[in-house]
């Protein structure tokens, strides 16, 4: 291990030109990961921001399935983010990097000492009965139908089948609704793999956006990912839960903001589709109001209508109007926890300065223990109740927040 860290160390010291050159070669890349589980994985650690609990460093192939079997045992998903995802890798500054990630916790924390009046929803009749036409029955078709597939790895031979299949199931998913809208698959530079988006465009403020999103692929921890990789929780749960609040919304009225659905590609590779989206929307500068993402909800560990409500990385504001959505709406119970940098997609966005929101299916330590591997598949855990719960979250936030001015307030 010695050697291997001082090998890591040379590679950090190589000039900028030289060491992107060893990065194309695909044997080792840069991450930020949570700080802890670098310490305890003995990674070098290149550049650290204690305040955010989060490192940057040049992992090996090993050193990756290290942190993903890590990530599992520990109940996340992700566990880091791929910067090979950056254009300019050469040219980036890593503390600069990791000194705005904690500004922007700084900036979030303010919210727990500004003078802000609680958020409070009134019920809306209309949001409450297109809650009530979410359908298990639904959940279980779309989850069964993607984890058919025998992985949907980002890098198989085929990482697009499922991708396909997709748009052509939201073609027809979408063929009577009345809502302007485009399907569109985006292409990516750090995998072969497409994301793909459904934008319904807002009827007053178009430019104000609310994404909703959670990742397509799977992933065996075997080497390579080419083994079984079903994920029927991780996370043909969340994409199915996506696929039905379309269903719903886009039979409804034309929101004022526009809506934005996301399912990623190469989460489970280091965030690789929603890393490199997130980042264009920063450079556009686009207006994204709020950020939802589903990833994981069907398996109840910590008991069933109980939300795991990921504190990091996401914004107090979300969660103050999560809990005013389940009070309104829901009547779940939610439970507080962490997940660490990297654990899901919206990390991508956090990190750009967006507001977030990540509802989980349990305590991170209670979570599905077969995710990333043959086994995750629809079983008698599986709970289409406790799923559906997430979806109506979706609809609340979907219906409401793209029709009023609600923002981060600062």
């Amino acid at each position: 291990m010695k050697i291997a860290m001082m090998a890591l160390l040379l590679v950090a010291a190589q000039t900028a030109s030289a060491h992107q050159a060893h990065l194309e070669n695909f044997t080792t890349k840069p991450i930020l990961a949570d700080l802890a589980d670098l310490k305890a994985l003995d990674i070098p650690v290149l550049a650290k921001e204690e305040s955010v609990g989060v490192g940057y460093a040049v992992i090996t192939p090993e050193m990756q399935q290290k942190i993903q079997e890590r990530a599992h045992k520990v109940g996340k998903c992700g566990g880091f983010e791929d910067l090979t995802t950056e254009k300019n890798f050469a040219a980036l500054d890593f503390n600069s990097m990791l000194s705005s990630l904690a500004e922007i916790k700084a900036k979030n924390d303010l919210y727990d000492r500004a003078p802000f009046a609680a958020v409070k929803l009134e019920k809306s009749e209309k949001i409450e009965s297109a809650v009530n036409e979410v359908s298990e029955q639904n959940l279980r078709e779309w989850v069964t139908w993607l984890s058919s597939y025998p992985n949907r790895f980002n890098r198989s031979k085929t990482p697009n089948v499922h991708v396909d299949d997709m748009k052509r199931r939201l073609q027809t998913l979408l063929a009577s609704s009345t809502l302007p809208y485009e399907i569109s698959l985006i292409d990516h530079n750090s995998t072969p793999q497409k994301s793909v988006r459904v934008r319904i465009t807002g009827s007053t403020r178009p430019n104000e956006i609310v994404v909703l999103g959670g990742h397509l692929d799977s992933i065996n921890q075997g080497w390579g990912g080419g083994q079984q990789a079903p994920g029927a929780d991780d996370n043909a749960s969340g994409s199915a839960n996506l696929l039905e609040i379309l269903r719903i919304i886009s039979q409804k009225a034309q929101p004022e903001r526009s809506v934005e659905f996301f399912w990623y590609a190469g989460e489970e590779s280091g965030l690789l589709g929603s890393a490199e989206i997130a980042k264009t929307y920063k450079a556009e500068k686009r207006d994204v109001v709020a950020v939802l993402q589903l990833d994981m909800t069907s398996y109840p560990g910590a008991g069933e209508f109980v939300i795991g409500n990921m504190t990091d990385f996401t914004s107090k504001w979300l969660h103050e109007y999560l809990r005013a959505v389940n009070e309104t709406y829901l009547h779940a119970r939610i439970v507080d926890d962490q997940c660490g940098y990297g654990c899901s997609d919206h990390a991508s966005w956090f990190r750009q300065g967006y507001a977030t929101l990540m509802p989980f299916e349990a305590t991170m330590r209670a979570d599905n223990p077969h995710i990333h591997t043959a086994k995750d598949v629809i079983n008698d855990k599986t709970n289409f109740a406790h799923s559906a719960m997430y979806s109506k979250l979706g609809v609340v936030f979907a219906m409401d927040l793209a029709n009023s001015t609600a923002r981060q307030p600062y």
